[in-house]
């Protein structure tokens, strides 16, 4: 079985009812050829690669001459070789074997070599054949013999000079790509040759620690060793003792020793009083020792039963030990809790079911095209989230975590791609002084929040209803100008908003905000109510004193101008979960985001001669938040990890 093994893995297969044949995987497509009954005769032969050896050779050899094949000896060093003939020639027998007005002096001759190729590519399979096409199935030259009734019937073929030609094209742009990429090249590996040379030192690091944690079992098991047999040590002696005193006893019994000989010489006492004098005592002494022989008992134990040492539940610890055991999940940035405003706050989870990491490594590079190489910057963190306030505007960047306990780290987590706003984040609040309505609008102690109050005033305004008219939109405005640059701030609309303009005014046109002679305004000619009305065209840009876009009803309408769509419900994209808006006062620009993406929904010009300020209009139930600046204290919180 081992020989059939062996056998198959080499790619030879034979038996006696199927001829030998040979399997390899060829070295440019990797597929399995089969060679058959022609063996190698069955290929083309690669005669570019074939001139590039030669090509090679030559230089290696060029202090050895190639001799002409023809001169009578001794030879003479050839000049020329003669593609045709095969054969190298000096001067004088290339002229007289290729003299002028023959055949022969048409053909072609190159430098000196010993490699000759045929002018001509023949088929392998059909040998007396020319290949002609080339097969972009199978991305090899065919004969038309192969594609007419060959394996190459079915499929797609394209003329030679035509495969030359793409394939040419292809191979110079490839190349002129990777002569392009020579600096990015070499950045990648003066890159590798930094984490080669930090991949030996942190194994190095890794390979000290996990030997002084060993170092510390060890320690600990030494210390329990030596307790242990200084215990067996103590109470072996302790037992001899007693042992070695019981023999002594046992050894007194014996007679003309000890208690024996003794009581015999009292024996030989003739005075009375004498002998009742000791004859009381030795008595005592024989009584006890003639009851321990009766009840015969070693003075101590000859088992150290008491002193096994049960490790049996160490070895298992011990058995599991390894890097892996230590319960180090891979972090995920969770995007849902990152955001990026005045400053980025990126948030993460751990997978794994406990969090025993010492510290996390967040990672973050800026996105560019432009750059060869990819540098990140790297910060420690002890906590699941950190605020970054160094990050280019309008701006995409790449960020990743990972984990770390001593030496051993977590797998990467996956990248996530933010974008930065557009512009710098301009702070303000509402205002609740310049044409405030506190009769319609509700403001929240922080000035943060507005809320429009959809009662008494609009109910009794539905008599209204009746000449096709609604009550007029309730303004409101930031409470700080802008004079130049450019600048983005975002909010939030509630979902249940029913009617929500937002945008820009200048200073000249508050007044006229405020002020409007007429308190009911058409939602005919309100500038993109979202009303398909068919007049918004008409009355764009002079229905509002404001450039504003409507919100409502989790929607998001694109003012009708000249330039948009004509489909009214091309013109509706679903509400961001943040809007932002982004004033150009230098371009005279103003943009509308979706801030969670920091993808631009609208832009349009504005006039921007005077002070800007952030306005909004609210109708019905509808209420505005403004986004919250990032604060470095922000979600940044420490874990008892």
């Amino acid at each position: 079985m081992d020989r059939i093994d062996r056998i198959n893995r080499s790619g030879r297969k034979r038996n006696s009812l199927t001829p030998r044949s040979t399997l390899f995987p060829c070295p440019s497509c990797q597929r399995d050829i089969d060679l058959g009954e022609r063996g190698i005769n069955g290929l083309f032969r690669n005669f570019t690669l074939e001139t590039i050896v030669e090509r090679y050779r030559q230089a290696a050899r060029a202090a050895i001459a190639i001799m002409c094949d023809f001169c009578k000896p001794p030879p003479q060093e050839s000049t020329k070789s003669c593609m045709d003939c095969s054969a190298s020639y000096c001067n004088e027998c290339f002229k007289i074997h290729h003299p002028w007005g023959t055949v022969k002096a048409q053909h072609e001759y190159v430098g000196p070599t010993t490699n000759f190729r045929p002018k001509i590519l023949m088929c392998p399979e059909h040998e007396m054949e020319r290949v002609n096409m080339y097969c972009e199935i199978c991305r090899r030259p065919v004969c038309h013999l192969c594609k007419l009734g060959g394996g190459h019937a079915n499929h797609r073929v394209t003329t030679m000079s035509t495969a030359y030609k793409t394939l040419k094209e292809k191979l110079s742009k490839d190349i002129e790509y990777l002569i392009s990429k020579e600096c990015q090249v070499k950045a990648h590996i003066t890159q590798l040759d930094l984490l080669l040379k930090e991949t030996e030192c942190n194994s190095e690091r890794a390979k000290q620690e996990a030997s002084q944690s060993f170092e510390k079992l060890y320690c600990v098991l030494e210390e329990k060793k030596s307790a242990a047999l200084r215990a067996i040590e103590t109470s072996k002696n302790i037992r001899l003792e007693k042992l070695q005193t019981q023999v002594e006893e046992y050894q007194g019994l014996l007679e003309n020793n000890g208690l024996v000989g003794y009581a015999q010489e009292v024996l030989k006492e003739t005075d009375p009083s004498c002998f009742v004098q000791t004859a009381k005592q030795l008595h005592v002494r024989i009584q006890k020792a003639t009851e321990s022989l009766k009840s015969f008992r070693p003075a101590a134990e000859t088992t150290f039963e008491d002193f096994v040492v049960d490790t049996a539940k160490q070895e298992d610890i011990l058995g599991d030990l390894s890097f892996h055991s230590n319960g180090l999940g891979i972090p995920e940035i969770n995007e849902e809790q990152s955001r990026m405003y005045n400053k980025t706050l990126i948030s993460w989870e751990c997978s794994g079911k406990t969090d025993s990491a010492d510290i996390y490594v967040l990672e973050y590079h800026k996105l560019n095209k432009e750059e060869e190489s990819v540098t990140w910057q790297k910060t420690e963190v002890c906590g699941k989230s950190k605020v970054l306030s160094d990050l280019d505007d309008d701006s995409s960047y790449a960020f990743r975590v990972r984990a770390y306990k001593g030496s051993i780290c977590s797998p990467w987590s996956r990248e996530v791609i933010m974008r930065t706003p557009p512009a710098p984040v301009f702070s303000f609040l509402f205002d609740d002084k310049c044409g405030y309505n506190n009769e319609h609008l509700q403001l929240n102690p922080r000035r943060t929040s507005v809320e429009s109050r959809a009662g008494f005033p609009l109910l009794l305004g539905s008599e209204r209803l009746q000449v096709g008219c609604f009550t007029t939109l309730d303004y409101i405005i930031g409470d700080t100008g802008i004079a130049k640059g450019k600048h983005f701030w975002a909010f939030n609309v509630e979902a249940y908003s029913y009617l929500v303009k937002v945008g820009v005014v200048p200073s000249s046109k508050i007044q006229k905000l405020f002020h409007n002679t007429s308190d009911v305004i058409s939602p005919r000619y309100e500038q993109d109510s979202g009303h398909d009305s068919g007049s918004e065209d008409t009355f764009f840009d002079s229905s509002q004193p404001c450039t504003l876009v409507t919100l409502g009803m989790k929607k998001f309408f694109i003012p009708a101008t000249p330039a948009a769509p004509k489909d009214p419900a091309s013109r509706i994209l679903p509400l961001p979960s943040c809007l932002g808006v982004c004033l150009d006062c230098d371009r005279g620009r103003v943009g509308f985001y979706d801030a969670g993406r920091m993808k631009c929904l609208y832009e349009c010009e504005v006039d921007c001669s005077g002070l800007m300020y952030p306005a909004f209009a609210l109708m019905g139930g509808a209420a505005v938040h403004l986004e919250e600046a990032v604060t470095a204290e922000d979600r940044e919180y420490h874990d008892d990890i």
